[in-house]
């Protein structure tokens, strides 16, 4: 890697990498595959190797020769097809492909698969990078190692950068990026004020269309060039940690796209892929499948997320499309996949490849979360795989989502005939280990923006989205926020601009701004909404059925089980001026967090700011309990009351 290793004439690529390469187990196969400064007999250049287990010959071309053709060829030191060669002329900073020539006689053009930096598309060349650099995040990392993150305070916030925030335009910076470094200055000031724990960051890996999100991806050891280099990645992950902010990254290993330069058909025959286009292809997407089954393939990936976990301090990846990976039938009509030995429509080897994946990664790395991004039923996600689970430390709830999304968008009228998508999650929460998410996703392709999608006049979208927020941070579950609906923009989310900061001269959208800070703030400082996401005895309803209204009343128990937070909220526009909720226990349930009607402003306060709204429980039944309080609920009202004694709620 960036430290330079004596070699000798012996290929560098030894019989045990090559034994460890075909049973997919080399987990640091990035140090010895791609571009890599080096000294043999005392000379300093770059060793390349490649695995282009079908070409009949390959070349290194790149900017030290004036991308000459013949003047590099490479040696082939492996019947698995390993070449490589040692080029002195070559040096940082410098472009190069691979020149490969299929059996068809055909001259391929390819990036390195293990390219650590890529030139800015619109180019497609590799560029020879240097990944040294002083980490100062050692607190972090060690104490990471005792973290359960499943008893831990997890609240993420997904994050584009390309358009987080834009520069004004210039002609040096016609597309307004930030860098690395300016963009972790920006981003460490605000999620540190806004109490998030992590930031999950969407489009690192190198990919060549900005309209892909990065969910397409050419470079996957390369961060993309579009904000600077990988030593500047690192600058900006080491920032986050000594502010004491996670980093999660989207992960993409179920496709990858058909570009000329990337991993599509890669010596000039199906090598990451299936041959066979029923399991080689996402008719869907348009997209190439890696073949799992293969070792090499399984190899290249696994190294790949232990290369961003280990290289660069990232504390969890995010599997996209899980769910695509995991049936053989995925997307496809009958005819167009082919079913496993057994006849069924399970991927048996996309299967083995998370167990070993997952066991891996969080054997190796403690304190760090393999998320997966799976949108069906499948079974034990997150179960142990000696228990036959696939070994996730959390599935995305998507269930709880559309069930969310879809009681939001109705008129208050009609949710008291829907009371049960607010409820029905409660039935399986503790079945995985769940983040409850508002990604992306719901915020593109005219489905409008979370503001746009409550019901109402304009001040009732704000009322109803202050009160689906505090349903969201009191459900059991850890959380995940899309950047700008913590502010309710109004505009569905577009890649190629920054998102509506101006609305923040509004008091409405600073007021939404304000509250989701607030409630960020006391799930963080609250045992009792993180500590018992996946122990049923920290959830308890005080009353689920009082569908009639349209008000959920819930407790969130903190894990010594005495005290915690009670949860009240009215999704209508009709007050109650003398309410009663039952309550678990005799003492003082004290306002710690509130909002009420449309242009309400939020009451956040402590119970010295709050005289008055501190509630001693009567001796009167309701909702099945013995105590009970009773206060004005106003329209949209959603209250959050401490009790217990002692500690943090």
């Amino acid at each position: 890697m960036a430290n330079k290793e004596k070699l000798k004439n012996a290929p560098n690529f030894s019989d045990l990498d090559q034994y460890l390469f075909g049973h997919a187990t080399h987990y640091d196969l990035y140090k010895k595959m791609g571009a890599h400064l080096c000294t043999v007999d005392g000379q300093d250049g770059v060793w390349f190797t490649v695995w282009a287990p079908n070409a009949v010959a390959v070349f290194v071309i790149g900017e030290w020769d004036g991308w000459n053709e013949q003047s590099h060829p490479m040696k082939k030191v492996a019947d698995m097809g390993i070449f490589e060669t040692f080029i002195p002329e070559a040096a940082v900073g410098m472009l190069y492909k691979y020149l490969i020539i299929a059996r068809d006689g055909r001259k391929l053009y390819k990036a390195d698969p293990y390219a650590f930096e890529s030139e800015k598309r619109p180019g497609t060349a590799s560029r020879i990078a240097d990944l040294k650099y002083r980490w100062g995040d050692s607190t972090w990392m060690k104490n990471r190692n005792n973290v359960n993150p499943e008893t831990a305070a997890v609240s993420i916030y997904e994050v584009h950068p390309g358009s987080w925030m834009k520069h004004p335009y210039s002609e040096e910076n016609p597309e307004g990026f930030y860098t690395y470094k300016q963009f972790a200055k920006r981003i460490v000031e605000y999620v540190k004020d806004m109490g998030y724990t992590h930031v999950e960051l969407m489009g690192i890996a190198e990919h060549p269309l900005d309209a892909s999100w990065g969910y397409q991806v050419t470079g996957y050891f390369a961060p993309t060039s579009r904000y600077g280099t990988p030593a500047e990645f690192k600058y900006l992950v080491d920032q986050l940690h000594r502010n004491k902010i996670g980093v999660i990254l989207d992960w993409v290993p179920a496709h990858f796209p058909k570009d000329a330069q990337g991993l599509a058909d890669f010596d000039g025959d199906a090598v990451y892929e299936h041959a066979d286009p029923r399991q080689g292809e996402h008719p869907d997407w348009g997209t190439k499948i890696f073949n799992y089954g293969r070792p090499e393939v399984k190899n290249f990936l696994i190294a790949n997320a232990l290369y961003w976990l280990e290289e660069f301090h990232v504390d969890g990846l995010r599997v996209d499309a899980v769910a695509s990976m995991l049936y053989l039938d995925y997307g496809r009509q009958d005819g167009q996949w082919v079913a496993n030995k057994y006849g069924g429509n399970q991927n048996l080897e996309a299967i083995e490849f998370f167990k070993h994946l997952n066991s891996l990664i969080l054997g190796r790395n403690p304190g760090v979360m393999m998320i997966a991004e799976e949108s069906t039923a499948w079974p034990r996600v997150t179960g142990k795989p000696e228990d036959d689970g696939l070994g996730f430390s959390f599935k995305w709830n998507m269930g709880w989502m559309h069930d969310f999304l879809e009681y939001m968008k109705l008129d208050p009228y009609f949710r008291k005939f829907n009371h049960n998508k607010m409820t029905f999650a409660m039935t399986y929460a503790y079945s995985e280990k769940y983040i409850l998410v508002l990604s992306h996703d719901e915020v593109v392709h005219l489905k409008c923006s979370m503001l746009e999608k409550m019901p109402g006049l304009l001040g009732d979208k704000y009322a109803n989205l202050r009160a689906g927020y505090t349903f969201m941070i009191g459900h059991p579950g850890k959380k995940l926020l899309f950047m700008g609906q913590e502010f309710a923009q109004r505009h569905e989310w577009d890649e190629k601009k920054e998102l509506d900061w101006f609305h923040l001269s509004d008091p409405a959208h600073r007021g939404m701004q304000e509250y989701v800070k607030a409630l960020l703030h006391l799930y963080k400082t609250s045992p009792a909404l993180y500590a018992t996401d996946t122990d049923w005895r920290g959830f308890s309803w005080i009353n689920a059925d009082d569908g009639y209204r349209s008000i959920f009343s819930f407790v969130r128990t903190r894990p010594d089980g005495k005290g915690g937070l009670l949860f009240v909220i009215n999704f209508t526009p009709v007050a109650h001026p003398s309410y009663r909720v039952g309550v678990p226990k005799a003492g003082t349930y004290t306002l710690v967090l509130g909002t009420g009607g449309p242009g309400d402003a939020p009451i956040i306060g402590t119970r010295s700011e709050l005289p008055g709204i501190a509630c001693r429980a009567e001796k009167s039944e309701c909702d099945g309990q013995t105590y009970s309080i009773g206060f004005h609920l106003p329209p949209y009202g959603a209250y959050i009351f401490q009790w217990g004694t002692g500690g943090k709620p």
